[in-house]
């Protein structure tokens, strides 16, 4: 899956947290989610719009940039741990400091469950 096609697919589905998840789908969105939060906070900087003016703190557009990605980066990894065949629920376990990280990274890196699983069709059979 390409970089733009992983973006489209993400924000077409947006809130949809059923189906699976690719790992290129995955980490090509993460790519760029973390690319507009760059250029989120440049635009802070530059702008003057940052909270309290200090070098760590997030400003107006960081903050709207944030929130629209909240849903969609939720949405891409639940659907990347039902590729895992794990429940979505797995997530939460991203609240336990560092450990909760660790888990998830190694998550997100393994390769998806050949084959349909209990969440649906194998997205590589229909990526061709």
């Amino acid at each position: 899956m390409s970089f733009a096609a992983a973006v489209r697919s993400v924000f077409s589905q947006y809130v949809g947290f059923s189906g699976r998840a690719r790992r290129s789908e995955y980490w090509w969105f993460l790519l760029f989610a973390i690319l507009v939060g760059i250029v989120a906070s440049v635009l802070d900087s530059a702008l003057g719009t940052k909270f309290d003016g200090s070098a760590s703190s997030s400003g107006y557009i960081g903050l709207i940039v944030n929130l629209v990605f909240l849903l969609p980066s939720l949405a891409v990894s639940v659907r990347r741990l039902h590729d895992t065949d794990r429940s979505g629920w797995w997530i939460l376990i991203g609240l336990i400091p560092f450990i909760g990280a660790i888990v998830l990274l190694v998550f997100f890196v393994l390769a998806g469950t050949p084959g349909s699983n209990r969440f649906g069709p194998d997205p590589k059979d229909h990526a061709a």
